[in-house]
């Protein structure tokens, strides 16, 4: 899931541009924009960086697991030849 941070810093740069008004309205419209990116996100089903890095590494390492195995076979079938 996208951190809550990422999350404040589109709802900050998004109200930043918004005209100078009533505070009301405008927390309202920060809570507002708030809900729908966290709702979008979750539909979005994202993963942090930090589980993307951790998910290549565990695929790096099973290719090289595979590579080797292919090898193993490759052999071995030279040897049955």
């Amino acid at each position: 899931m996208i951190e809550l941070k990422k999350i404040e810093d589109i709802v900050e740069s998004i109200t930043k541009v918004l005209p100078a008004g009533s505070s009301h309205v405008t927390r309202e419209i920060r809570e507002n924009v708030r809900i729908a990116l966290d709702a979008g996100f979750v539909r979005m089903n994202l993963v942090t960086r930090e589980e993307f890095d951790a998910q290549t590494l565990v695929l790096q390492r099973t290719r090289e697991k595979l590579e080797a195995l292919e090898k193993i076979v490759a052999s071995l079938e030279g040897a049955l030849e």
